[in-house]
């Protein structure tokens, strides 16, 4: 009998290791629909992003000439690179995506006033670093409320369930 193939989405997630992760995004922004993106980084800031030195606090996208931007994105300086090579760590950082994802992301955030921030980054199968991009509506007070109410319930279910055992 033959064998079933493998899921590649399953092959990927095992593969991926997460660096980074935005949490303020997802407590602020509703996620309507996500992207990956490759990142034109300089050679220091590589090793520092492997090595955990990555901030996605207050970081978001923009699209400028029709090229997408990480702006606000703070990416520390390790101690053992070259000191006289110091890149700026909230420098604008190219993210690449084909032209037809550009244009669409461009559609929805011009009019449907959406916004595009940055959920995540990590090393891909390829061992290459790579940013998971959301395409973003804001969420009221009333949102953020409930969505607290929701993280509450399900901590102290699981806090009941621990001691059940």
């Amino acid at each position: 009998m033959a064998a079933e193939a493998p899921n590649l989405g399953e092959f990927r997630k095992v593969f991926m290791k997460e660096i980074a992760k935005n949490r303020k995004a997802f407590f602020e922004f509703s996620i309507i629909e996500t992207f990956e993106a490759g990142i034109v980084l300089q050679g220091a800031e590589v090793k520092a992003i492997r090595a955990g030195k990555i901030n996605l606090k207050d970081s978001f996208v923009r699209i400028i000439k029709g090229e997408m931007f990480l702006l606000n994105a703070h990416i520390g300086f390790l101690s053992n690179t070259n000191a006289h090579f110091r890149p700026n760590e909230r420098a604008p950082r190219k993210l690449l995506m084909h032209r037809k994802q550009i244009d669409k992301l461009f559609g929805h955030v011009t009019q449907d006033g959406h916004t595009i921030v940055v959920t995540k980054i990590y090393l891909n199968e390829s061992n290459r670093i790579k940013a998971t991009i959301a395409l973003a509506k804001g969420k009221n007070l009333h949102d953020k409320r409930q969505t607290i109410k929701k993280r509450e319930a399900d901590r102290e279910a699981r806090a009941a369930m621990k001691n059940y055992k």
